[in-house]
């Protein structure tokens, strides 16, 4: 695992953790669901909504691209 692998693994388990996180708190506050409905439909909802980032080797070298679904098309972050 390269180290731009890595970056790309870590910044996708952080982005989903931060929503994963954030939705269990609002869907416990704001709505009924209880038991394991509360993380299933926390995940559900950041797995769909979290970017996903990706290490690429191009023939400029290894780069890293992030895509999102409020962002249009992909964007090169390193």
């Amino acid at each position: 695992m390269t180290k731009l692998q890595l970056r790309s693994f870590i910044y996708q388990l952080i982005s989903f953790g931060i929503l994963f996180i954030g939705f269990q708190f609002l869907i416990k506050r704001y709505t009924n669901l209880s038991g394991w409905y509360i993380p299933l439909t926390a995940f559900v909802v950041g797995t769909i909504l979290a970017p996903q980032f990706q290490a690429v080797k191009t023939k400029d070298g290894e780069k890293l691209f992030m895509k999102w679904i409020f962002m249009k098309g992909i964007k090169q972050i390193k």
